[in-house]
């Protein structure tokens, strides 16, 4: 199944921890620490989340507050990349039950996070975006296509498994994470 196919497909619990991935695998671009995320993650589980979504709005604006003012990236590709995670981070909703809202911003973190990893990677062509998105991965450079398939993976995860899916789709985050970290790094040495 197509990674457009499964968001519309996706209830609203998977639809908040779609997009909450591919802004936490985006926020070494924003200067955060590993565990910034962690109380959005948290306030998707069904021991924590209350029926308002409080613990999501509030996870939130501490997490806006915390990623507020990080510096910009080092060139053209990272300041746009940057800029792309700090639209994901600006319009996540506040309210995680707003089933459009969530659908919308899911979709839309999902476009950015792909465009990011495309502008990071020089070697993948920006007019293939939505045919990736879609299933067609020809051309498709090796970075791109990872996160292509961690945004797959994790919405598999939590369609297949509901709440107990959320570790696992932590953890293909966490890994998504690591290897962008690595990849600014490796380009701050280049430019060194």
């Amino acid at each position: 199944m197509s990674l457009v196919e499964l968001i519309a497909r996706a209830d609203e619990r998977g639809l908040a921890a779609s997009g909450l991935a591919c802004l936490d695998r985006c926020v070494p671009l924003l200067g955060g620490d590993d565990e910034v995320l962690r109380p959005l993650w948290m306030s998707l589980t069904d021991a924590s989340a209350d029926a308002s979504g409080e613990d999501w709005s509030m996870s939130l604006e501490q997490a806006r507050d915390q990623l507020a003012g990080t510096p910009e990236g080092e060139d053209d590709a990272e300041d746009e990349a940057v800029l792309l995670a700090r639209s994901m981070l600006a319009h996540a909703p506040a309210d995680r039950t707003a089933a459009a809202d969530v659908r919308t911003w899911s979709d839309a973190c999902s476009v950015a996070s792909l465009e990011i990893h495309r502008l990071l990677d020089a070697g993948d062509d920006e007019d293939l975006a939505e045919a990736r998105r879609e299933g067609r991965t020809e051309g498709m450079s090796p970075l791109v296509a990872a996160e292509l398939r961690r945004q797959i993976t994790v919405l598999e995860l939590l369609a297949g498994h509901g709440g107990a899916g959320l570790r696992p789709a932590l953890e293909v985050c966490t890994e998504g994470r690591r290897v962008l970290r690595a990849v600014v790094s490796r380009r701050a040495r280049v430019r060194g």
